[in-house]
């Protein structure tokens, strides 16, 4: 993410945030995307926050490379799992062909509509051959800034497929569920699967 006011808001309440969210050890996606690695698959938490997918991913055998924009976030994985998370924007990351899956899960929400392409583009050029993405977003239109001081982007299913082909990404699924949120409500959101292709 790239939006400073985002940025310290995740880094001032890092604690809080980390409580809401808990170890979230039933997730059945991150389940789904561990099953499908191979033996000591090199794999990305694009966006890790507190870390706790990053953990799990660990301690099923994976070697685990976090990032996240907030030092605050970083710091909570640190005290929590021991984790080391490289601290830097979405766009200053810049590797190729080393990762066998990329979890992406509610941080690429938090820039603008327009940097989403990129960011794909991105990841796909850290993926390796035949790579498994899974990208979290929500369901909607435009951008908003909730009453925490976070910014929020919004894509359609037609939109997200549509960004993700033409970067290079196939066998695309995507589910709808509605699910909570830190800011007190639920909203649609749209937890894809894709394939680097």
């Amino acid at each position: 993410m790239s939006d400073r006011q985002t940025l310290d808001y995740y880094s001032e309440e890092a604690a809080t945030y980390a409580e809401f969210v808990g170890d979230a050890k039933d997730d059945p996606n991150l389940t789904r995307f561990i099953d499908a690695m191979p033996r000591g698959a090199r794999v990305l938490d694009f966006g890790c926050g507190h870390g706790w997918a990053s953990a799990q991913m660990q301690s099923a055998g994976l070697a685990v490379t976090a990032i996240d924009g907030s030092p605050g976030l970083a710091a909570e994985a640190k005290a929590r799992y021991r984790l080391d998370v490289k601290v830097m924007l979405f766009s200053d990351f810049a590797e190729e062909a080393a990762y066998d899956g990329i979890w992406a899960s509610f941080s690429l929400l938090h820039d603008s509509r327009a940097a989403l392409p990129g960011h794909l583009a991105r990841l796909r050029r850290a993926a390796r051959a035949n790579a498994l993405l899974f990208l979290g977003l929500k369901a909607g239109e435009g951008e908003v800034r909730d009453h925490l001081g976070r910014m929020y982007s919004y894509f359609s299913e037609a939109e997200l497929r549509g960004h993700l082909t033409t970067t290079g990404w196939g066998e695309i699924t995507c589910e709808t569920q509605r699910l909570p949120g830190l800011a007190g409500k639920e909203e649609d959101s749209l937890l894809i699967f894709a394939r680097a292709i």
